[in-house]
Order: C-alpha cells, then sequence, then structure tokens
C-alpha cells in the first residue's frame, strides 16, 4: 500500500528562491568548482576513491566500469541476482546489497562516491540519500522522476559542496561543445524555433495494465525493485527494460532521451524553464503507460537581450517535422532522431540523438565556415569529468545545477502529456497553474519506508 501523502520538501528560502531564479532564468548553465562550499570530501590526485553502484546492469554496467576502473568499488547493489553476480566477477571484493538503504546504513561512512543507474522512479531516493551522507553522485539521466526531485539534488549537491554529473554522456564530447560555441557565437544569427525528434519509444507503450499475475523469477527481488512505487503484482510487461513505458517507473520517450535531445538548444540558448508546455495529437491515451506518439511544444521566454523567445517542439514515436525543413542540409531523407534550430540567418542541424555532431546550411554559405575559438572545456570523456572532478578538477558540465534544470523542463512535457492540459508553469511556487491535480506528479507520494 502506498503510505501517507507527503509533504513537498522544504529548503530554505533562501535555496528555493536560487534555485527558481536559476531554472527560469537559464543562468545554470555551467559554473566551476569555486562556487562549491567543498564540504564534500575532495581527493588527491594520486588517492583512490571508494564507489558504491545502484543498479549493475545495462547502462549500470557501463557506468560501474568506467567510474570503478578509476576508483575502488567496495559496494554493489542491485535487486537482479544475475546482474549482481556478473558484477562481482569484475568487482570481487565488493560487498551485495539488494536494498539502498541496507547499503547506505552499512557502508556510507566508507564511501566517497555513488553511481545510480537504477530506473527513473529510484533516481531520487537514493541520489538524494547518498549525497545527504556527503557522497559525490553520478546519476542517469533523467536525472529524477519528479521536478520536486530534481530540485532537492540541486540543492543537496550545493548545500553540501558536492561534485556531481548525470548521465547525458554526449555532453563530454568535443563536438557536442563545437555546437554550443558555434551557436552562442551568433553563427545563425538568433534562434526562435526549435524542433526536435526521436526513434523513441523502442518499448511497449499505449497499454493497459496486465490483468494475469506471474511467478516472480528466482533472481529479481521484486519488493526492492518497486521501491517507493505503488505495490503491483509482477508481471514481464514492466521489467527488466519494458518499465520506460509505465507512468509509475518511467518518464517515457521525452525523459528518456530529452535529456539528450534536448541539451544542444538547451545549453546553447541557455534556456531555462518554459513559461507554458502543451501536448497535441495524442489519441491512445491510457491510465498507466505514455501514449506511442507525442507531439509537445514548449514556450520559452526571451533571456536578456541576446536570446529571443523560442518555441520548441519535440516529435517522438515516428512523427517528425517536415523534411521540407532540411532543403540546403544536404540530407536526402529524415534521420531517426535530430535536432534543427532555426536561426534569423541560417539553420543547424544535428543528425543524432546527442548533438555531437552539426551541419550548419544552407551549405554554400557556410561552404567556408570556420568554428569560433573554444570557450569550453575539452574533456577526455564524461566519467573521466565527474572523477576528475572528485579529485579537485573543475566542476563537470552535466552538474546537477543544470541537469536538474534540464530534467525539469523535459519533465514538464511528461506533466503535459500525463494531463492532456496546458501547464502555465510557475518555477517559483513550483506548480502549475489552475492544475491542482498535477501536484502529485511534481512530489511524488512514496510507498511507506521510503523518503526523499
Amino acid at each position: 500500500m502506498p503510505g501517507k501523502p507527503r509533504t513537498p520538501f522544504s529548503p530554505t528560502r533562501r535555496e528555493f528562491v536560487k534555485t527558481a531564479a536559476i531554472a527560469s532564468a537559464g543562468v545554470g548553465f555551467w559554473i566551476g568548482n569555486q562556487t562549491l562550499a567543498k564540504q564534500g570530501v575532495i581527493m588527491g590526485p594520486d588517492e583512490k576513491m571508494n564507489v558504491a553502484c545502484f543498479g549493475v546492469g545495462g547502462r549500470g554496467d557501463t557506468n560501474m566500469n568506467q567510474v570503478g576502473s578509476r576508483g575502488n568499488v567496495i559496494a554493489l547493489c542491485d535487486v537482479n541476482d544475475n546482474d549482481l553476480a556478473r558484477a562481482a566477477e569484475k568487482f570481487p571484493d565488493a560487498r551485495h546489497y539488494h536494498d539502498y538503504r541496507d547499503l547506505l546504513e552499512a557502508e556510507g561512512d566508507k564511501l566517497h562516491a555513488v553511481t545510480v543507474s537504477t530506473p527513473d522512479h529510484m533516481h531520487g531516493v537514493i541520489a538524494a540519500q547518498a549525497m545527504r551522507r556527503g557522497l559525490h553522485c553520478y546519476c542517469e539521466k533523467p536525472l529524477t522522476w519528479s521536478i520536486e526531485e530534481a530540485r532537492v539534488l540541486a540543492m543537496l549537491a550545493r548545500r553540501h559542496g558536492l561534485v556531481t554529473q548525470m548521465g547525458n554522456h554526449g555532453t563530454a564530447s568535443s563536438g557536442f561543445r563545437q555546437g554550443v560555441e558555434t551557436i552562442q557565437s551568433g553563427a545563425i544569427g538568433p534562434v526562435r524555433e526549435v524542433l526536435l525528434w526521436t526513434n523513441r519509444p523502442v518499448w511497449p507503450q499505449g497499454i493497459d495494465r496486465p490483468t494475469e499475475e506471474e511467478a516472480i523469477p528466482s533472481h529479481l527481488h521484486w519488493d526492492e525493485w518497486l521501491g517507493v512505487a505503488e505495490d503491483r503484482p509482477y508481471h514481464k510487461a514492466y521489467q527488466p527494460f519494458n518499465w520506460r513505458g509505465w507512468y509509475d517507473f518511467g518518464t517515457g520517450a521525452l525523459g528518456d532521451m530529452g535529456c539528450h535531445t534536448l541539451n544542444l538548444a538547451y545549453r546553447a540558448l541557455k534556456l531555462g524553464v518554459p513559461l507554458t508546455v502543451h501536448a497535441e495529437g495524442v489519441s491512445d491515451r491510457h491510465a498507466e503507460t505514455f501514449p506511442k506518439q507525442t507531439k509537445v511544444i514548449f514556450q520559452f521566454p526571451a533571456r536578456g537581450v541576446d536570446y529571443p523567445p523560442v518555441t520548441l517542439t519535440w516529435y517522438s514515436g515516428g512523427w517528425k517535422p517536415p523534411f521540407e525543413l532540411l532543403d540546403g542540409s544536404g540530407e536526402t531523407e529524415m534521420p531517426g532522431s535530430g535536432c534543427i534550430l532555426i536561426g534569423d540567418d541560417g539553420k543547424i542541424f544535428s543528425p543524432d540523438d546527442y548533438g555531437a555532431k552539426q551541419v550548419l546550411y544552407p551549405t554554400q554559405k557556410y561552404a567556408d565556415f570556420k568554428p569560433p575559438a573554444r570557450v569550453l572545456p575539452r574533456v577526455a570523456g564524461h566519467h573521466f569529468e565527474f572523477v576528475q572532478a572528485c579529485h579537485g578538477g573543475p566542476t563537470p558540465m552535466s552538474n546537477f545545477d543544470i541537469a536538474s534544470q534540464l530534467t525539469e523542463t523535459a519533465l514538464l512535457g511528461v506533466l503535459a502529456i500525463r494531463t492532456g492540459k496546458k501547464i502555465v508553469w510557475d518555477p517559483v511556487t513550483m506548480r502549475a497553474h489552475g492544475l491542482p491535480e498535477a501536484d502529485d506528479l511534481i512530489f511524488r507520494k512514496y510507498r511507506a519506508g521510503h523518503s526523499l
């Protein structure tokens, strides 16, 4: 049974106002390490940090390997015994857990950092409880399941002076950072429209809850997998991967890929959070899963004199912008995923999910274009950037200040999809005007025994 309804997290007034101001103004693009309170433990260059990994299958395996190879993995946590056994072969001295609470209680004082690579619904509580213990945190995208959780993680990072990094790994590529610099140099002029699309979902959506019950596999700890979510019988429709399409566990295509596909435009244009969001053309609404196709329109305000208002449109499930928009780009067909930024003087097109490659067009106009001087640092890799920061290096570019804003924007799109209503967003109160029914999606209720 679900626990009692929770009241929203209560930061100090100063923290709350600062977070709201950063989110609405889009000023948290990149901060240097000097802004941190330095309460978190920063290791010397030759010292290895002790790491715990929450979720060690799939993407969690990559995060464990990349961060773990540069530190001491002393604890592993997963609800799947098979994944845990495979991880143990790589880190045989690490202790094993199925419940994140048990690991933090037993190992918290020995740790420096954690990786969180669970399904979306568990990101917030695991990361928050680790960060309250003063642990640096690498967390997969989307940063959280709810907007409140995203705000809390950003506040905890600042309050405790922690190194943080969200797992939208394209951020670390030199191509991505050059794209940000190109757009901010004014190469295509002021940008007023952005179009994004993805080939997701590649999992079932637009379906109802299964009525039959199935036996829980012997290798799966189902209660621990449910975690904060309301109790329900096991069914293979949810696990191990299809959870992304279910409201209780995932955030759909927008939550899954928005922190990748939105990233280039979001950072280059310093978008902050939108004024309004609404979903169009959704016809297959179901009580517990996302629709198969979505079109979501975000309206962003002007950000100073250099950044005019922006209309950003997101497509998924096979819907795409008209191919005519790529005229002059050299493309012969619309790719499965991509991004187009339309400026007053030209366009920039990225034909992938991560924004690591761009084409400026009309191509004839930009035939002799030379990239602007480098402004952003170049790094050896996304995980390396996190580990380097834990040893006193620069703050990661996808730290939780910016990651929480990017996640909040994606989750406002999720809110529009789920409610079917236009979201008029107040970033200070964290409320959708005139939609009190949205509160349970902004401030999640957790099952008894779990808390943020």
